[in-house]
């Protein structure tokens, strides 16, 4: 499967319930899973971006699906990208 990095820049509200994030990741990590793909990695990140989500999705469809649907909720605005290996 295609991997992704998104990077992800809190929004005013996602700030004011930051303490509602953990919910909210496992809640992500639910909806990726029932479009056919999965979280890998969550990170906390200083400057630029909040958070970086590394994620695997069966292809660019299903990670605009992803990205679209986590940017409607008005936590986050995600910036994402697809990698490739190397190889």
């Amino acid at each position: 499967m295609p991997t992704y990095i998104t990077l992800l820049q809190y929004t005013p509200k996602g700030i004011e319930k930051i303490k509602e994030g953990p919910t909210r990741l496992d809640a992500a990590k639910q909806s990726v899973r029932e479009m056919g793909g999965e979280l890998k990695a969550f990170y906390l990140v200083m400057g630029q971006y909040d958070a970086v989500v590394i994620s695997e999705a069966p292809d660019d469809e299903t990670a605009t699906r992803f990205a679209l649907a986590t940017g409607a909720r008005g936590y986050v605005h995600p910036h994402t990208l697809q990698a490739y290996t190397e190889a």
